[in-house]
């Protein structure tokens, strides 16, 4: 009995033992795995969501998920919906990364040793587009950080302190990073280095306020890709757009009439001089002949 009692538990062990190592195993490789082949992130985290992925999505996890687990519902309604499994590893690594944030990686531009990737948060508000640097130190730098920016700098600027006079809360906000312009202006930078410079909107008071003026702030790396600061770029104000002065309407010149040149003024006026003579003359012969006397007439 007791024997049988043993081979029982022995029995038991060895199930729950093959149990539990395929479930650590998939737990481990679900914390573990790299978005490319050798740790470096790359365009094969790129995807392009169907229209119709973000209405299946909430289908799928609204309901069935409550608010703690929903994030993770949705990731997997990514794999679900065919993403290539780095896209699947980097919305999860971007996810551990960036308080939480569920994004999907649409573009990729490689710079070497640091590169940039622009990124799709879906379940955003607002500004559901963002501008990440990776493959530096660290891996992923979010350009919208406001944080990581030097404003003390910017403060100093006197361009900024006049448009402060003006619009008193002008502040930096996160940029459009969904435009054609999304890919920051690089330059190299000292010993080495790289520094991608991107622009930031000025906006008075709120999301959806007046734009006012733009910031441009230079992000340092050494040539080992670590990051090094944050630098503010004086940016000169645009050219004022001066409006033509508008002319007064011209009238047209009343219409003239046309004079005989010179030579055939004096023709003209030598003939009709002749005939006012010669109509004078007609006139006195007219008149001797009319006083005449009639007897002297006939007796002729």
């Amino acid at each position: 009995m007791r024997r049988s009692a043993q081979l029982l538990m022995t029995i038991l062990a060895g199930w729950t033992l093959v149990w539990a190592v395929p479930q650590a195993g998939s737990a481990s490789s679900q914390a573990t795995m790299p978005a490319a082949s050798d740790g470096k992130i790359s365009a094969s985290a790129v995807w392009q969501p169907s229209q119709d992925f973000l209405n299946k999505a909430h289908l799928a996890c609204d309901k069935g998920a409550g608010p703690a687990s929903f994030t993770q519902c949705f990731m997997n309604q990514i794999a679900a919906a065919g993403a290539p499994a780095d896209a699947v590893s980097f919305t999860r690594m971007l996810y551990q990364q960036n308080d939480g944030q569920v994004g999907i990686m649409t573009a990729f531009k490689k710079y070497g040793p640091v590169d940039a990737a622009e990124v799709f948060y879906p379940l955003r508000a607002n500004d559901n587009y963002g501008l990440l640097l990776v493959n530096g130190d660290p891996k992923i730098l979010d350009v919208d950080d406001l944080q990581k920016l030097d404003r003390a700098a910017m403060e100093q600027d006197p361009m900024l302190q006049g448009v402060k006079k003006k619009f008193a809360q002008a502040d930096i906000w996160p940029g459009d990073r969904s435009s054609s312009a999304l890919w920051p202006r690089v330059q190299p930078a000292p010993a080495g280095g790289t520094e991608f410079i991107v622009s930031y909107p000025l906006i008075n008071g709120c999301h959806a306020c007046q734009h006012v003026g733009l910031a441009r702030f230079g992000w340092d790396f050494d040539a080992s890709g670590k990051f090094l600061r944050t630098v503010y770029i004086p940016t000169p104000p645009p050219p004022k757009l001066t409006r033509p002065t508008r002319q007064p309407p011209v009238s047209p010149a009343p219409p003239t009439t046309q004079s005989a040149p010179p030579q055939q003024q004096g023709v003209a006026g030598e003939n009709k001089i002749a005939g006012q003579a010669r109509r004078r003359h007609c006139t006195a012969a007219c008149q001797r002949v009319s006083t005449t006397n009639p007897s002297q007439q006939n007796g002729a």
